[in-house]
């Protein structure tokens, strides 16, 4: 197998568990009213984040040979080398000196006792990563050997149309395959960007965030934000992909769905207790990225990938699955 490329941004993530949101803006209030001080006793982790890392990460642990394109200062740099050095030759980092970007993560469970996340974020040098950043002959050559090119989180770079085209211009062998991240306040801009691409794109990967800011813009129903059904689901993927010109892969809580604008496919979502939700959309997008290079149909990939999303989520350390992790759990829910 080639390599499969991925960009660009990083970010050094800390999560921070909450017992609610109520409980933490009452502790933050009853402190700002005695002049500031220390909330304690709070959990936190810092992890590497960026969903570009975080996919990179996610493949090179199902096996997969991994070429990342991003960007870190001096210290950033060390953390992303020492992190992916257990694959050996297996990733490739091609680190551009900057500035990463930095994230806190707030988790806690929200009226319906759903887990969510909330994200405060300094982009830093990720919002500029455009093709200037991957144009000499090494790197024209890499993404011209690639089985799959992947951008992601095109929400937090201003020159993320640009960097598709262009990656995707100079590597037509491969799969090319977008995930956005959060586009609500870029979303007219981005539809305009996935149409104008469309000929060059082969997948489009989503959130039911996403989705309902994509379904707002081109005039679809949206998925209800506490409860949609699996024809809800199917019926936006497929509404989408026929508006936009790129098949859609649709992940949410209950399920995912894929659709070309013709034929739909929905998988049921594995019922886990979550431990872990930053970074659980990199897991699924590593899987689906690997069910298709596998030639996998859609209802198997879709499966693969809710598969090695649900051992994420389950894991407290936010560690992703490795192929065996997969293999033995597809055999305890009857796959193989």
């Amino acid at each position: 197998m080639n390599p499969i490329v991925v960009m660009s941004d990083f970010f050094i993530d800390r999560l921070v568990k909450l017992n609610s949101q109520k409980e933490f803006f009452n502790a933050l209030a009853d402190k700002a009213r005695f002049g500031g001080g220390s909330i304690r006793g709070i959990p936190t982790v810092d992890v590497k984040g960026g969903n570009a890392v975080n996919v990179a990460y996610c493949l090179a642990s199902l096996g997969a040979k991994v070429t990342l394109f991003t960007i870190a200062d001096d210290i950033g740099s060390a953390i992303i080398r020492q992190i992916f050095s257990k694959f050996g030759d297996r990733s490739n980092l091609q680190i551009i000196n900057g500035k990463h970007g930095r994230t806190t993560s707030f988790e806690f469970q929200d009226e319906t006792y759903s887990k969510v996340n909330v994200m405060v974020s300094d982009i830093g040098d990720n919002a500029n990563f455009g093709p200037e950043r991957i144009d000499s002959a090494d790197d024209l050559k890499i993404l011209n050997n690639a089985d799959a090119v992947i951008v992601v989180n095109w929400a937090s770079n201003f020159k993320g149309t640009q960097l598709a085209e262009h990656v995707f211009a100079n590597s037509p062998k491969a799969l090319h395959f977008i995930d956005p991240a959060d586009i609500e306040t870029r979303k007219q801009e981005f539809l305009d960007s996935m149409i104008k691409i469309a000929s060059i794109t082969d997948v489009l990967s989503i959130n039911e965030n996403e989705c309902n800011s994509l379904a707002e813009t081109v005039g679809i129903d949206p998925l209800l934000l506490e409860y949609y059904s699996q024809t809800s689901v199917r019926n936006a993927a497929k509404k989408l992909a026929e508006k936009i010109g790129i098949s859609i892969d649709l992940h949410t809580r209950i399920g995912a769905a894929w659709s070309n604008g013709k034929e739909t496919e929905f998988v049921h979502a594995i019922k886990v207790e979550a431990q872990t939700l930053t970074g659980a959309g990199d897991s699924w997008d590593a899987a689906d990225i690997i069910g298709y290079l596998a030639g996998l149909d859609a209802e198997e990939r879709l499966i693969y990938a809710n598969v090695c999303s649900s051992l994420y989520i389950r894991n407290p350390h936010a560690q992703p699955a490795t192929m065996t992790e997969v293999s033995e759990l597809l055999e305890r829910i009857g796959h193989k």
